[in-house]
């Protein structure tokens, strides 16, 4: 059985919440730390000397445009500046 099979399978059976949490948790550790050394390099070139006055929330949403790259590439920048931009003349 595959790994989800047997997620699916514990918690169909139900008698047993525990082992379906602690499978849950197992199956979403990354087999490789290179995700979360990529992170925290990303977050050293973000976070430097320079910019070291950053607000902790600007700097958040800069770790997660710069590890979350691939994703931040399929967006329609138009589509989401044309949004914003009804967005705020509604407020006006």
């Amino acid at each position: 059985m595959s790994a989800p099979e047997i997620l699916q399978f514990v918690t169909a059976v139900g008698c047993y919440p525990n082992v379906s949490v602690a499978y849950r948790i197992l199956l979403t550790i990354p087999v490789t730390v290179a995700s979360a050394e990529r992170s925290f390099s990303k977050l050293k070139l973000l976070k430097n000397c320079l910019r070291s006055t950053m607000l902790q929330e600007r700097l958040n949403g800069l770790a997660t445009c710069c590890i979350e790259k691939d994703i931040l590439d399929r967006i329609d920048l138009d589509t989401l500046i044309n949004d914003f931009a009804s967005r705020n003349a509604r407020r006006s």
